[in-house]
């Protein structure tokens, strides 16, 4: 049996695929076009475990019903990573909002019309915008956990492309569990939920930093880019995971039974700019003294205020220890630094 990803040439789908293929899987995955499936074909050196099909535009709610009717009887697992993320917009809810959650409402419903005898597990790739309340951020003495759902209106939604993101990731979240009670007894697979932060972390091949200038590391880039007399933002700040613990997170919800039923909140710790910079400037000794200063007393725990994250819950879950900012920055600015050019990650 074949485990299916959707969205199988983005960030961190590319570290799942290649994950599952290393364990003997055999993987179905999808692309919006033929020249991005046979570029990732290509990637995997041909993998005989491998193969692709296209599915265009997942707004429509029907977008995976050809391939749920011709590979349906085929899928065991099923991980779903599809979804827009980017703040070039210009309609919030045509570009982010109906795309994320029809995305998610198809491949469930395209599951119990065309595959319902063999799909056993879901795993859908959400996010911490799923679980954090913007207003918030800020806010150190919030505690943000596994339980939490991020309290966005519609109207909010729509005010700006941040919002819209935010409240795309908790909508289509929210129809996944709503999709699970709303057929409980007619369909038999289970479902968990990833939800990572700011996912940092290398390509998985070299090649596609020259061309990847991902959402979510803006950040590191921000810090590659900058000069020795950039004053860089005290109030930019985060949680990070790497996308390699965020690839094993999807896995573990195929295989561990303790996920089913469980959001994953993955994020390893707080952060801060300046935390990017030191980090930088003491590893990698052709950035120094050309890109913005190393100040080792400034660091995001103790200067800035961002709400915190308990995931202990998902850390018990998962079993595994994850990886720390030191070793995610210095694989990821490698790759740029080996490449020569800027480019990074996803959310």
């Amino acid at each position: 049996m074949s485990a299916f990803i959707s969205g199988a040439t983005g960030f961190i789908a590319q570290h799942i695929v290649d994950g599952l293929l290393k364990q003997n899987y055999k993987v179905i995955g999808t692309a919006r076009s033929q020249e991005k499936a046979n570029k990732l074909m290509k990637q995997f050196s041909n993998n005989p475990n491998l193969s692709m099909e296209i599915v265009g535009d997942i707004s429509d709610v029907n977008a995976f019903d050809e391939v749920m009717k011709k590979r349906g009887s085929e899928i065991k697992y099923v991980l779903h990573t599809a979804s827009p993320f980017h703040f070039n917009v210009t309609d919030i809810e045509k570009e982010l909002l109906v795309p994320a959650v029809n995305g998610t409402r198809g491949i469930l419903n395209s599951i119990k019309k065309y595959a319902n005898d063999t799909v056993e597990r879901v795993v859908i790739t959400s996010s911490f915008a799923a679980i954090l309340d913007l207003n918030r951020f800020n806010d150190n003495s919030l505690v943000l956990s596994e339980a939490n759902w991020n309290p966005v209106t519609k109207e909010e939604a729509l005010s700006n492309p941040m919002a819209g993101y935010c409240a795309s990731k908790t909508y289509a979240e929210r129809a996944a569990w709503d999709f699970l009670k709303e057929n409980e007894g007619s369909i038999k697979f289970k479902l968990t939920t990833v939800n990572p932060v700011y996912v940092f972390g290398p390509q998985l091949f070299a090649e596609d930093v020259k061309n990847v200038l991902n959402t979510s590391c803006e950040v590191v880039n921000q810090v590659v880019q900058s000069t020795i007399d950039t004053t860089l933002p005290v109030d930019c700040s985060g949680q990070f995971v790497d996308v390699r613990d965020v690839a094993k997170a999807h896995i573990a919800g195929i295989q561990n039974d303790n996920c089913i039923g469980q959001r994953l909140l993955c994020s390893q710790a707080a952060f801060g700019v300046q935390d990017i910079a030191n980090v930088l400037n003491d590893n990698f000794p052709q950035l120094k003294g050309k890109i913005a200063k190393s100040n080792p007393k400034t660091n995001a725990v103790e200067n800035i205020g961002i709400c915190q994250i308990d995931n202990s819950k998902t850390k018990e879950l998962l079993g595994f220890e994850f990886i720390d900012l030191k070793t995610c920055l210095i694989d990821t600015v490698s790759q740029i630094v080996e490449q020569k050019i800027i480019g990074l990650c996803e959310y």
